[in-house]
């Protein structure tokens, strides 16, 4: 790992720009920037869960890699107090949670009471009708 990271460096070092996908956490912790996709591999990942330097990642307790690099950063004395660029799930406007998770108890009852007499309405109406074709 430590040629792969002198190896990284010079390259960076000499102005060029340098990309990697990577999971090792030695490797990680050295990143100027961090991009964290996720939240799962494969078919339940592709989601921007985290970005910025490391110490900002460890930050957001969304990122999966965050919180195995906290413990890293916080032993080598890296972890920088939380920023604002890195929101919590407290902190996330009632618009990015469903809809009826944001409604009172008494009102989910009503609307769950409301569909069902609108799927009975609507299979009432729709018997009416084809007795109406025949």
């Amino acid at each position: 790992v430590k040629q792969l990271l002198d190896m990284l460096m010079r390259l960076r070092d000499d102005g060029n720009t340098v990309i990697i996908i990577e999971h090792n956490l030695d490797v990680i912790k050295c990143a100027d920037y961090l991009i964290d996709l996720g939240p799962e591999g494969g078919s339940g990942g592709g989601q921007i869960i985290a970005t910025g330097t490391p110490e900002q990642v460890a930050q957001n307790a969304n990122s999966f890699t965050g919180q195995f690099l906290k413990p890293i950063l916080q032993k080598a004395g890296r972890l920088l107090p939380p920023t604002e660029a890195q929101p919590s799930k407290a902190a996330q406007p009632a618009a990015a949670q469903p809809a009826e998770a944001s409604q009172p108890q008494e009102a989910k009852k009503a609307t769950r009471k409301g569909t069902k007499k609108s799927a009975s309405t609507k299979k009432a109406s729709s018997s009416t009708k084809s007795k109406a074709k025949d």
